[in-house]
């Protein structure tokens, strides 16, 4: 049984799954801190679907990009769950995770994190014959610079994440999609698809050396920004 944890948005998300069978997820916005609601959150969920600390087999969770915070809340947690019930962790790019609701839909997945002052955490994924391949490289961009990267490609480009939202208007102009409102945030339900996947190849991580993944943009790029005044 696979435990799996998001904390990388304001929305905490929280899921058990064995390979491609979700058994409960429990996702949830208020206004309390991921720090507050985690460990009771995943209690809670456990307790319902009757699964105890014993069947846990491999604990995993979302590395960022996303909220500083609530990315290092979820992966201590994570990492702690996994030091005490010996288990393996799993570290699963949010990207890669928003990308897998949209696996087997014969698009490009365009998963768009919010990264403040007209800038976004942004990858391109071929989701076709049941896989996620990793197309573009993840960074920080201007929106328009992620625009002008995914047109003309050969399948349907469909936008995902919270950033979708925001330059929604921008994006339909430019011929991109938009994925359901349900698509717009990373979950746990998703965080396992990519996990499973990882867990198949063996590939766990090292808690010791697993940090959050925070993309920053290079010190040339903000000074030209701000030469040109785009920031």
């Amino acid at each position: 049984m696979l435990l799996t944890i998001d904390t990388s948005s304001l929305i905490l998300s929280c899921a058990l799954a064995k390979e491609d069978t979700l058994i409960s997820e429990w996702t949830v916005q208020r206004k309390l801190t991921h720090s507050e609601q985690l460990i009771p959150h995943i209690d809670e969920m456990m307790k319902d679907a009757g699964v105890l600390r014993e069947d846990i087999t491999a604990v995993a969770c979302s590395i960022g990009p996303g909220s500083f915070t609530g990315l290092r809340i979820g992966l201590t947690s994570a990492k702690m769950m996994s030091y005490l019930w010996k288990v393996p962790l799993i570290g699963v790019d949010t990207l890669e995770a928003l990308a897998w609701n949209l696996c087997g839909g014969y698009v490009y997945a365009l998963p768009l994190m919010d990264a403040q002052r007209g800038h976004v955490y942004a990858a391109l994924y071929n989701t076709s014959h049941m896989r996620v391949i990793q197309e573009e490289a993840e960074g920080v961009f201007l929106i328009e610079e992620v625009i002008e990267k995914v047109k003309g490609g050969l399948l349907p480009v469909v936008a995902m994440g919270e950033a979708a939202e925001k330059y929604a208007d921008k994006l339909k102009e430019a011929g991109i999609l938009l994925a359901p409102q349900t698509m717009r945030c990373c979950r746990a339900g998703s965080v396992a698809m990519a996990a499973w996947q990882k867990l198949k190849k063996n590939e766990s991580s090292n808690p010791l050396t697993m940090v959050p993944n925070y993309i920053r943009r290079s010190e040339a790029e903000v000074q030209w920004e701000k030469r040109h005044g785009k920031v």
